[in-house]
């Protein structure tokens, strides 16, 4: 069995938020085929619990603590060095070292880097044919993050975009391949780094339509009689942070005032003090985590997805058309899904459209979408075809390349960066 080295910013497991989906379905696929080494941070303390589960997939492993605010003091060197601070966050000393242990001593002809800010272990990896996931422009959210907030926060999250973004196109110029979560992200890219448009490329995130899916039983969880719409979504997260506020103050007042009994759950882990604020608004329940977010997808009136910031694939759309739900989204939330909206999905751009569109369905509820939603799904985002595309570049040959040699690129970069 060849063997691969694998490097992820997150530990690949539980697969209960969008990276760690993508990156677990990733590991299980792989470790079918490659003996996985694989080397990661465990920045949640709950995730110890899953270590033998996800070592059991795995060749050798370096899994490294990462205390989230011990890691943003760290990322302050970026400051120094004239670096995105998204690469001292994650630099670490005994994971480097593993990871030379491994280009040295194992016979590698395949490495596999999830996220920009773990390519700077790889840098000088001779000859293995080597590919970054992406996932998504991140250079980019940190721009829409900049243009949500004031100063001093703007200025250094511009920096961000700005100092990411140099360093994303020299990763996607030095490997063999980089990837995306969707065509529309891969596509976007490739007009920001025109220099490396031959080396970037796409596999979608998948949905288990087996899992997720309208067929099994689910005891409602709502109280008995009530109209819900549900946002599902890991709740520390700034973009579902600021989508369920806007929706819970600028839209669902709207919605309420037309159905006085309607409800608005908010169901995911981890709240921040902004989101369990949101409880004391009428109508609108803060879960916290749930067992299984699946009874409140089936049982809700609809799910809205009300993203104002968004890069990539949202997985909480396609679980809840997988579920045969009924989706209304902001066109970001929607970027990236293959759907027609006004057949599988609802579209919406501002409050009065988001409520209007709530309302006429409280009129007139359409479940056919609801099919046609599951449809899309099962036909476009199985893991199964996603994988087909990662398995066809791991087969492609090592690209030949004139100039630089390889890794050069990423080599000047920190030379000239202070590294």
């Amino acid at each position: 069995m060849q063997e691969l080295l694998y490097l992820v910013h997150r530990f690949p497991y539980p697969p209960n938020k969008g990276d760690k989906i993508r990156s677990y379905h990733l590991l299980k696929h792989l470790a079918k085929y490659y003996r996985v080494h694989l080397g990661t941070f465990i920045d949640d303390e709950k995730d110890h619990e899953y270590l033998d589960k996800v070592k059991s997939l795995c060749g050798e492993t370096c899994i490294v603590d990462l205390h989230p605010r011990t890691a943003r003091l760290r990322s302050l060197a970026g400051f120094l060095y004239g670096q995105p601070l998204t690469l001292p966050y994650y630099r670490n000393a005994e994971l480097q070292a593993w990871v030379n242990d491994i280009l040295e001593n194992r016979s590698l002809k395949h490495i596999l880097v999830f996220s920009s800010g773990m390519a700077q272990y790889v840098g000088g990896a001779g000859s293995a044919k080597r590919i970054i996931d992406f996932v998504d422009i991140d250079s980019d959210k940190w721009m829409q993050y900049s243009a949500t907030t004031g100063w001093p926060l703007s200025w250094i999250y511009r920096r961000e975009s700005k100092l990411l973004l140099e360093y994303e196109r020299c990763v996607a110029r030095d490997f063999d391949s980089a990837t995306f979560v969707s065509e529309a992200e891969a596509d976007l890219f490739k007009q920001l780094s025109p220099e490396a448009a031959d080396n970037i490329t796409y596999y979608n995130n998948g949905v288990d339509a087996e899992y997720f899916s309208p067929l099994h039983s689910y005891t409602d969880p709502y109280p008995p009689g009530s109209t819900v719409l549900v946002f599902v979504g890991a709740m520390d997260y700034w973009a579902n942070i600021d989508a369920v506020n806007w929706f819970a103050r600028a839209i669902f007042p709207a919605v309420r005032a037309y159905r006085p009994g309607i409800e608005f759950y908010i169901v995911g882990a981890r709240p921040t003090a902004a989101v369990m604020s949101l409880a004391a608004l009428p109508g609108v329940t803060v879960t916290g985590a749930v067992p299984d977010v699946r009874p409140y997808l089936a049982h809700a009136f609809a799910a809205v997805a009300p993203l104002r910031i968004a890069r990539g694939i949202q997985n909480k759309v396609l679980e809840a058309m997988a579920m045969e739900q009924t989706v209304i989204a902001s066109p970001q939330a929607l970027e990236g899904i293959g759907a027609h909206p006004g057949e599988e999905l609802f579209v919406a751009k501002d409050e009065s459209e988001f409520a209007d569109k709530i309302i006429s369905l409280l009129k007139m509820p359409g479940r056919e979408i609801g099919r046609a939603a599951r449809i899309r799904v099962l036909d476009d985002y199985s893991w199964k075809k996603s994988m087909e595309r990662v398995d066809a570049l791991l087969s492609q040959p090592k690209a030949l390349r004139t100039g630089r040699p390889l890794h050069h690129e990423l080599q000047h970069y920190f030379e000239s960066n202070g590294k």
